[in-house]
């Protein structure tokens, strides 16, 4: 029996805790192996400010706001590169400001392809971006609506979050934890809004070889999506109920995660972001969230364990209500060789 499709994790996301220093600084990952970002998503801990996301398909210095609808901007002074272990990070202090506490979570795609709808007959819109079949990840960019673009994912993804970029819009989740059918249901990253049903935002369910888009979004608009497929050991998109109990409900993932973002999708509520690099031991008490501008927020609230993750807190953001989740891998539950996670 395969445990993993993935033994190092590292390869394909690491997460960063550093310290501003108010200069240019290479931000270099302190995991075993080397692995040069695609995605990469920044945040300052110790004040309010906003949460930077940029990557290489767009370009280093193209700046887009998680936790606003802002369009895309050209910013030097932000992410000025991609490197083989990291990326350089420019001076300004809404990440890099002298002495704060910042965090910095990265993606590897890494495999450039561009589609012809019409030579190829996948999909009906033009697309081009950075794909990784082995980690399940692409980062595609299109313009216009009503149709379907090429993932390159080989497999039906499990969460796809778009983005217009030469306007303003919200940034728009679809998740297969939200319903039995993706295209149904539609979250906004940038909100605490709970799931919502429509049939105006997605063309069509997902397969293996594309997602759709609806007419109602922005007509001729540049759009940039973040698909992910679920890979054993490595990644896990999925569902649970709390128990709005400090014994809280379990959720198995087959892997001691690194990461783990969740959303309430029955209230509203903020999406919770946990990491192993704020919270290097048990009980995890840093969080903060994906749609706000506040820094971490301290609170005994999960446990990152060898096969997944326990809520440790009674709260609606995380443990009452109906959840979707989207995490990574620090290390699988076994890897193909028989080594088993250890403890934290």
């Amino acid at each position: 029996m395969a445990y993993t499709d993935i033994d190092n994790p590292e390869l394909y996301f690491q997460a960063k805790a550093w310290t501003g220093t108010g200069n240019e600084i290479a931000i270099t990952f302190d995991g075993s192996e080397n692995m040069q970002p695609d995605w990469v998503w920044l945040k300052r801990r110790d004040a309010s400010s906003i949460h930077v996301a940029h990557d290489s398909v767009r370009g280093a210095t193209k700046r887009l706001i998680p936790n606003a609808n802002d369009g895309e901007t050209t910013q030097a002074q932000y992410v000025k590169s991609f490197d083989s272990n990291g990326i350089t990070f420019g001076t300004d202090t809404d990440v890099n400001n002298s002495g704060s506490a910042a965090i910095l979570w990265g993606w590897k795609a890494g495999t450039s392809f561009s589609n012809d709808a019409s030579s190829t007959s996948i999909g009906s819109i033009d697309s081009a971006g950075s794909i990784n079949t082995t980690a399940g990840f692409s980062i595609v960019t299109f313009t216009g609506n009503s149709g379907g673009i090429a993932h390159g994912l080989g497999q039906k993804p499990d969460m796809v979050i778009i983005k217009p970029r030469n306007v303003d819009g919200s940034w728009i989740v679809t998740h297969k934890g939200l319903g039995a059918e993706m295209q149904d249901y539609y979250q906004f990253l940038d909100t605490t809004a709970a799931r919502a049903t429509s049939n105006d935002i997605w063309g069509g369910e997902p397969t293996t070889t594309t997602f759709s888009v609806s007419s109602s979004l922005i007509d001729s608009a540049n759009y940039v999506a973040y698909c992910f497929a679920e890979k054993k050991g490595y990644s896990k998109f999925g569902s649970y109920t709390g128990n709005n109990n400090a014994n809280g409900t379990f959720v198995y993932t087959g892997f001691k995660p690194a990461y783990v973002m969740t959303k309430v999708t029955d209230t509203t509520d903020g999406w919770m972001i946990f990491d192993n690099k704020r919270n290097p031991h048990n009980v995890m008490d840093k969080y903060m969230t994906a749609n706000g501008t506040g820094g971490d927020s301290t609170r005994d609230s999960i446990d990152f364990v060898s096969n997944g993750f326990k809520l440790r807190v009674a709260n609606t953001d995380c443990n009452n209500g109906t959840y979707i989740y989207m995490a990574f891998a620090e290390q699988p539950f076994v890897t193909s060789t028989g080594v088993p996670a250890t403890a934290r």
